[in-house]
């Protein structure tokens, strides 16, 4: 004895009415809404800017570092000229 296709897809439409229309999809959509509002109050950023922001930083002690190397070497130059004179 099989049952009928449209019987299992009326069944099928009615569970996904019940579904859509329960207490638990309306909790969720609050919690939802509730979260995004509390994240867009924080001061956040997105994963793409502070992957940007990371990499300009990365760039400025690379810099630092190259200054830093310039600066000691003319110290160098200077003490090595105060030596000799």
């Amino acid at each position: 004895m099989s049952t009928p296709p449209r019987i299992l897809e009326e069944i099928g439409a009615r569970l996904s009415e019940l579904a859509a229309a329960s207490p638990a999809r309306d909790i969720e959509k609050n919690v939802r809404a509730l979260l995004g509002s509390a994240f867009g109050r924080l001061d956040l950023v997105t994963r793409e800017e502070f992957d940007v922001q990371r990499e300009v930083l990365a760039q400025a002690r690379r810099r630092l570092a190259e200054l830093e190397a310039r600066v000691a070497a003319l110290e160098a130059r200077l003490e090595a000229g105060d030596k000799g004179a």
